[in-house]
């Protein structure tokens, strides 16, 4: 007998309205037919693969800033390295509420204190550190590793549509080198279609051998109209269907709809203040947008059985 697809989700219309276009695209006989190598999925990470309430990602950022202000007591007196040292996570959460309405003050204080907090650094050595951060850390409000926080549903999204022929993609504002070593584990998704913000880099070689460094200006800002030219850069392709949950992700809502072939945009709402955050902050236009384009709401409260692996199974 074969297996429900899409297990966690309660049979409501956002289920049905993704099952339904999924079948079209993959059905030769159905006039919404698509073909494989033009099944494209992008889906933005932060808030709509895994929890990022806090961030995942300002976490590993904050432990790095905290070790400079340990090391220089003058940054403690200063943002960002202020709110690292007080384990104030608050700060840079309110840093990423205030980009998405408009006020990128915050935020470029926050990306220029990262540039400079991991420059000259090895891409290897980054990726090492990472992987330490994965391996030891564990998320403050759940105690789990910080992979576990990843959507179920989501997760299994990912995993029906490579089952149906789908090409997926992560395409995020978070650090395309932060994500790249536990995607493959967490998602099903490989490190090579990982679309997010990077800074420059450089290459050096001498004796001690061959490395590319990373350097203390960005060189991608995967975020609002960056994701469609990023997505388009490395893709060669326009997605036919995009998952986001933020303001930041309506470019790429617009690039997957605004086209001749069938598409489906889908956008999380965090509307389940028991089981994770309850939060709309950050996302005010992306769900007028929906409403006016009918772009398909997924209501983590109603459309969701189970939000992680490590919850119970009802019933």
């Amino acid at each position: 007998m074969t297996a429900r697809p899409l297990p966690s989700w309660r049979d409501t219309a956002a289920r049905r309205s993704i099952l339904t276009f999924v079948a079209g695209v993959t059905d030769p006989d159905h006039e919404a037919f698509v073909p494989p190598a033009e099944r494209v999925a992008v889906f933005d990470n932060d808030g709509t693969l895994w929890c990022e309430q806090p961030l995942v990602q300002g976490a590993f950022i904050l432990q790095r800033f905290a070790a400079l202000a340990r090391s220089d007591p003058s940054l403690r007196l200063r943002q960002p390295w202020k709110a690292a040292f007080e384990n104030d996570t608050s700060w840079i959460q309110e840093a990423g509420a205030k980009h998405y309405n408009g006020d990128d003050a915050d935020m470029k204080l926050l990306l220029d204190a990262t540039l400079k907090a991991f420059r000259d650094v090895d891409v290897e050595a980054f990726t090492s550190d990472v992987e330490a951060f994965f391996a030891a850390g564990r998320h403050p409000v759940y105690g789990c590793p910080y992979p576990d926080v990843a959507y179920l549903p989501m997760v299994e999204l990912l995993g029906f549509l490579e089952d149906m022929g789908f090409t997926t993609y992560i395409c995020s504002g978070g650090g395309r080198d932060f994500m790249r070593p536990v995607t493959q584990a967490t998602y099903g998704v490989p490190p090579e279609r990982v679309i997010g913000s990077a800074p420059e880099m450089i290459f050096r070689a001498d004796d001690g051998g061959a490395h590319v460094i990373r350097q203390s200006s960005i060189d991608i800002f995967d975020e609002g109209p960056g994701k469609p030219i990023q997505i388009w850069d490395r893709v060669g392709r326009r997605p036919i269907l995009a998952g986001g949950n933020a303001n930041g992700d309506i470019p790429m809502f617009q690039f997957t709809a605004l086209q001749e072939r069938p598409s489906l945009c889908l956008l999380l709402r965090h509307d389940d203040d028991e089981r994770e955050v309850g939060y709309d902050t950050g996302a005010e236009r992306v769900q007028a947008a929906a409403d006016e384009h009918g772009w398909t709401v997924l209501s983590m409260k109603n459309d969701w059985e189970r939000v992680f692996a490590f919850e119970a199974e009802s019933g």
